[in-house]
């Protein structure tokens, strides 16, 4: 699991924390610290949600290259092909 999920959640969780303080005191200060730091803390977590999906991708594909490296090659020749002839 990627440490920014964790500290995402840590963050976002704290905001709303600290957006409820701001709420019982009246302070709009605080109140928006809070919505900043769960807003941050969301987006922080989604970045480590996506880390771990590529990560996850990246490992599927070097345990099927691999597993079949002559396939993987002829791939790898017809995409250049293509690209080359594409540019």
């Amino acid at each position: 699991m990627d440490e920014n999920r964790v500290e995402g959640a840590a963050r976002d969780l704290g905001g709303k924390a600290k957006e409820g303080i701001g709420r019982l005191t009246g302070d709009a200060k605080l109140r928006a610290e809070g919505k900043f730091d769960q807003m941050a803390g969301q987006a922080q977590r989604a970045y480590g949600q996506a880390a771990d999906q590529i990560g996850d991708t990246v490992g599927t594909v070097s345990e099927r290259i691999r597993e079949q490296p002559l396939t993987a090659l002829l791939i790898a020749i017809g995409v250049g092909y293509l690209a080359g002839r594409l540019s």
